[in-house]
């Protein structure tokens, strides 16, 4: 365990059960959210270039306008 986690954890066991619980569960959670997103990014690696070869050949056989932001 690193020292900074040493530390939080250390100071966590001064908070009430009630609210280490709740930390807890916010810790699980966040470690199951970025696995989630983790996942998901990894899946999607193939749709995301399938998608940018497909702009690419839509911009190759002219079928693309620029985008023009109008300024005040």
């Amino acid at each position: 365990m690193t020292a900074l986690l040493n530390k939080a954890f250390a100071e966590a066991t001064q908070l009430s059960e009630e609210q280490q619980n709740q930390l807890a569960q916010m810790l699980l959670d966040l470690m199951t959210d970025e696995s989630r997103w983790d996942e998901l990014f990894a899946s999607s690696q193939d749709v995301l270039a399938d998608m940018a070869n497909e702009a690419i050949a839509e911009y190759q056989a002219g079928n693309t306008k620029p985008c023009r932001s109008e300024m005040p």
